[in-house]
């Protein structure tokens, strides 16, 4: 069914803002679908730096107040991307990032900065805007939560609704002293509406009331039904188990093409894997790491958290240093962890070289330039970095969880005998693990053409949006006729 109208709801979107791998999706997926023959708007808050990038607005509903103060909906193009900005700047004119100041700290109104966000989508969705009648309303994150519920207790016709869960560990819990204040109604505060643990859950709440939740790959949509991966919401998951679906998230494969990458020392493809070195010895003088064509270098493209396992990278090194090894971090996150590279780097100058930040060039180099990207993480609901490397012929070593283990082909013996291998996986997430998948890589590594074959693998996989806009589009479709049965019967 095409010509369908579908609003998004992101609070972040690439490359107008970006703190994680939700913009990435939020900014590719729309381009995918209109392959499909879907029409999306994304209605992302008016954040500064956001208004700043905006190549065009218009002002198509205005609010006297939004919770707290005059608002306007503008209708904005972003390059390629259609847009409803929500200009509110009493909720979004501030420094700092989306959901923190600038010492770090949650912004302490966050509650009503996106329930002003997710009132706003359900009132685009219901036909605030007249030249927009969205056919589906799909929610991403804690952030968008609300939208649904507020849909719910206004009655009357709605889209379908769908949302994603990027990672179930954010759930945007707040005060059930808020709800007034909200819009919410007194009996919204309840086991079968928002309430959550005595809180108003925003995520609770989008996944209670939208139609449908899909999540960003199949291994994590099984993992988050248990009591181990669930977060205290695997109860609720399980209830609408019929509902729930994991579709892998994809890389926009224009903006990450080694063909034609402007941020690499050198472009290249898997038919020209002759040009790949120049950006390894780029990535070496960057990093400060000894200039050496036969040293594996492995890469990190990450936060620094424990979620991510880079403590069991840490605890490997004396291990990945003893086989010759080099490692190039990009990354910023707990201290302890900081602290541990940095020392790293000090104590084996050439060796190990760190970048305590991010910087969206130098994460393209890292994917062109390293051997290896190595991703230890103890849970990971989908990961874009894995697939940016197989894109780039940097060949992941993964932990075997949530999407690294959809995405990766183990280099076990039968795949490397069928020479289909695209990485090396691990399980479990712990230091032991870890480091016999280094010793398999290094293995690997020292045999050059199991090397190469396995690169070009992983270079030739569909890490593209393609497939998985497909099935959105047979979700959305769903949604449609569920929406039209419902309205024939009522």
């Amino acid at each position: 069914m095409s010509g369908l109208k579908v609003l998004s709801i992101a609070s972040e979107i690439f490359p107008l803002i970006k703190t994680g791998g939700l913009a990435d999706v939020a900014g590719a997926l729309p381009l995918a679908l209109a392959r499909e023959g879907f029409t999306t708007r994304t209605l992302a808050p008016g954040y500064p730096g956001l208004l700043a990038k905006l190549d065009s607005t218009e002002r198509v509903h205005s609010y006297n107040s939004l919770m707290g103060g005059p608002a306007r909906v503008l209708a904005a193009k972003a390059g390629a991307l259609d847009l409803f900005v929500l200009d509110a700047p009493h909720l979004f004119a501030r420094p700092g990032g989306p959901y923190a100041g600038p010492d770090g700290a949650d912004w302490p109104d966050n509650a009503i900065r996106f329930g002003a966000f997710c009132r706003v989508g359900a009132d685009i969705a219901k036909g605030a805007v007249a030249s927009f009648s969205p056919d589906i309303l799909h929610a991403h994150d804690w952030q968008a939560g609300l939208a649904a519920a507020y849909l719910h207790y206004d009655g009357g016709p709605r889209p379908g609704t769908a949302i994603t869960i990027h990672n179930l560990a954010f759930q945007g819990v707040f005060s059930s002293l808020l709800l007034e204040e909200l819009g919410l109604p007194p009996e919204a505060m309840a086991t079968e509406g928002v309430e959550y643990f005595g809180g108003i859950g925003f995520l609770k709440a989008g996944l209670y009331f939208s139609d449908r939740i899909t999540t960003v790959s199949p291994t994590y949509a099984r993992e988050i039904v248990t009591p181990e991966g669930g977060v205290a919401l695997d109860g609720l998951l399980r209830s609408r188990g019929a509902d729930l679906v994991g579709i892998r998230n994809g890389i926009d494969d224009d903006v990450w093409n080694p063909a034609t990458d402007e941020l690499l020392a050198q472009a290249f493809d898997a038919t020209h894997l002759a040009q790949r070195p120049a950006n390894k010895a780029a990535l070496q003088k960057r990093f400060d790491l000894d200039i050496d064509g036969d040293a594996p270098l492995f890469g990190l493209v990450t936060r620094m958290t424990a979620q991510k396992g880079i403590d069991l990278l840490l605890e490997c090194l004396p291990l990945l240093l003893a086989e010759g090894g080099q490692v190039a971090l990009l990354g910023s996150g707990e201290r302890a962890l900081q602290d541990g590279f940095a020392a790293a780097a000090l104590a084996h100058p050439g060796r190990v070289g760190c970048a305590f930040t991010y910087d969206e060039s130098l994460a393209h180099l890292i994917q062109g330039g390293a051997d290896f990207i190595v991703i230890p993480s103890r849970f990971e609901p989908c990961g874009l970095t894995q697939l940016c490397a197989l894109r780039y012929g940097s060949t992941p070593i993964v932990a075997r969880v949530g999407g690294l283990a959809d995405t990766i082909i183990d280099a076990n013996d039968a795949a490397l005998a069928a020479q289909v291998a695209t990485g090396v996986q691990f399980a479990p997430p712990d230091a032991d693990q870890l480091a016999a998948a280094l010793r398999r890589a290094i293995a690997i590594y020292r045999d050059p053409p199991a090397m190469e074959r396995m690169r070009l693998n992983g270079m030739r996989s569909d890490v593209s949006w393609r497939i998985p806009a497909r099935q959105f589009a047979g979700l959305y479709n769903e949604l449609v006729n569920e929406r039209a049965a419902f309205a024939g019967l009522a």
